[in-house]
């Protein structure tokens, strides 16, 4: 049977920018059509903004590579609408587990309150992922929507200047040139746009190779996380275990610094550590299998002028914890909304400038998260392991030692404390609801709050007056009005009023709360509108 992997789903066609004397200007031009590319660009044609991806390839990626996706970006990907086909399809799980030698230390879960549409996390091959993603496109095509998705154009030149960004593009007919007024890497951590502007990255490279194997095999193994540091199947090493759709499990084997790279992909290299982690009796085969290092590093900045990275071609951390894709996405939710009030004149440059402050912070945070995850889980001296191996000891008994267990601290939104575009906060409101953080979700009257959010400026209103609609410089704010009737959980109160009688949020386009009061304003909501676009 052929595998999604293997079919072409975006063929080389020769465009018309290809016939014309003189180099078409496009108003967006996103290089890289993984998740990330195709993310940005399906949510620029969901705001009217043309837009063309670029991609030297034209099919999915082959092999799972990233697998696990958190509930932020599920949220992002239901505005994006791509979200139930990826939760139909991806194995739901909340619980991991976490074992030392053979022993069961502790047990998590990472969504441990009800009233959430999307689950702590599910697992889906990246493939089944972009199939979605060009599914959409494709949607958005027969809509009328200007989205284009080019297979086989290699960018081969770019030519930045105040103005735009002159691209030179490689096809099997040949090179042509093309203009972009704004151009969005997302080309990947080799990132080839990187390269030729002659930026690279910051930050560290850990000594230590792991191994990826995805298998296909029939298991009763539960849909949960299991990590267990130095397994009997792996001494002195660590292993990681996940369920993926169709049968397939993704294992990651820890093996060390000095090694051979192409010997340890052999699979009769691989099978015996297999047959002792699943057992000799457990028939598998090999869909695919990787070796990566660990990498915790970031570009300086992500805005060079009229070109703008995202995901991994901005950052890279470990795998363990689930931060690649999850903060790519989270990237572009974050961009493209000021990059079109910028193509639109209703915001300055400067708000550009913020997503690289924003995004750069959340990367840190990543970063950080990862890095700590990293030494953690090889450890690179004797009083590391030590400590380390004391501390899983103690956590099988004492719950104190549990938060000091670092298999991978797993993907979390950040929360932008400190941002430029934070307005007033009526501090006796819910912490976690406060400037710069993302909504959180809950049951309302009809659905889910997550679902009434996002695409624009919003006002909610809970037991408050608003108007209807504002217009604050030529920026539209709707208002979504819920009461005490709406909240048949009480998630809503406990989540956005805590002991106040009535609240006001504003909210960003990317369902951030961008200010909050407990009562309405015309002028501080005026005030707030224009410090979240950068105006003030």
């Amino acid at each position: 049977m052929t595998k999604i992997f293997e079919t072409p789903l975006y063929p080389y066609q020769r465009s018309a920018d290809q016939d014309t004397e003189t180099p078409v200007r496009h108003p967006v031009v996103v290089l890289g059509a993984g998740p990330v590319g195709l993310a940005a660009a399906i949510d620029l044609a969901q705001a009217d903004v043309p837009v063309v991806v670029l991609d030297e390839n034209d099919k999915v990626s082959w092999g799972s590579r990233a697998i696990c996706f958190a509930k932020r970006p599920l949220e992002i990907l239901d505005r994006l609408g791509c979200g139930d086909e990826m939760v139909e399809k991806g194995v739901v799980w909340n619980l991991g587990k976490v074992f030392f030698d053979e022993r069961k230390v502790y047990d998590f879960n990472l969504l441990p309150e009800d009233g959430h549409k999307r689950p702590a996390f599910i697992n889906l091959q990246q493939y089944y992922l972009e199939q979605y993603l060009v599914d959409r496109v494709r949607a958005l095509q027969a809509q009328g929507k200007q989205i284009e998705l080019r297979g086989g154009n290699k960018v081969t030149a770019v030519k930045p200047d105040d103005e735009s960004v002159r691209l030179t593009v490689e096809t099997p007919d040949g090179p042509y040139l093309m203009d972009a007024d704004w151009v969005i890497a997302c080309d990947g951590a080799a990132s080839p746009t990187r390269t030729m502007l002659g930026l690279d990255f910051q930050g560290r490279v850990f000594e230590d190779n792991f191994l990826i194997a995805d298998v296909v095999m029939k298991a009763d193994f539960p849909t949960e996380r299991w990590f267990w540091f130095d397994p009997p199947f792996n001494k002195g090493q660590s292993a990681l275990l996940h369920k993926q759709p169709d049968d397939v499990w993704r294992i990651d084997l820890q093996l060390g610094w000095d090694i051979d790279r192409e010997a340890e992909k052999d699979p009769e290299k691989i099978a015996p550590k297999l047959e002792a982690m699943l057992g000799p009796d457990t028939d598998y085969e090999f869909e695919w299998v990787s070796i990566y290092t660990f990498q915790c590093r970031r570009m300086e900045t992500f805005r060079h002028g009229r070109v703008v990275f995202a995901g991994d071609a901005a950052h890279q951390v470990s795998p363990f914890g689930a931060r690649g894709a999850n903060s790519g996405f989270q990237d572009t939710d974050n961009l493209i909304w000021k990059l079109k009030l910028v193509i639109d004149g209703q915001a300055p440059e400067a708000l550009l400038d913020t997503y690289d402050g924003e995004r750069v912070f959340a990367a840190d945070e990543n970063i950080l998260n990862s890095s700590r995850s990293t030494d953690f889980i090889t450890p690179k001296s004797h009083a590391s392991r030590v400590f380390r191996d004391a501390v899983l000891d103690l956590a099988e008994h004492h719950a104190f030692a549990r938060p000091l267990v670092n298999s991978g601290r797993l993907s979390l939104p950040a929360i932008y404390d400190g941002s430029p575009l934070n307005g007033a906060d009526a501090a006796d409101l819910p912490a976690r609801a406060r400037p710069g953080a993302p909504a959180s979700d809950a049951p309302i009257a009809g659905g889910w709050l997550i679902d009434r959010l996002g695409g624009g400026f919003q006002l909610v209103t809970i037991d408050a007056n608003a108007p209807e609609t504002l217009d604050i410089g030529g920026i539209p704010v709707s208002r979504l009005a819920l009461s005490a009737e709406d909240d048949p959980t009480g998630a809503l109160k406990e989540r956005y009023l805590g002991d106040a009688a009535s609240a006001v949020y504003l909210m960003r386009p990317d369902q951030h709360v961008a200010a909050r009061w407990t009562t309405f304003d015309a002028d501080a909501v005026a005030a707030a509108v224009k410090t979240a676009t950068a105006q003030a």
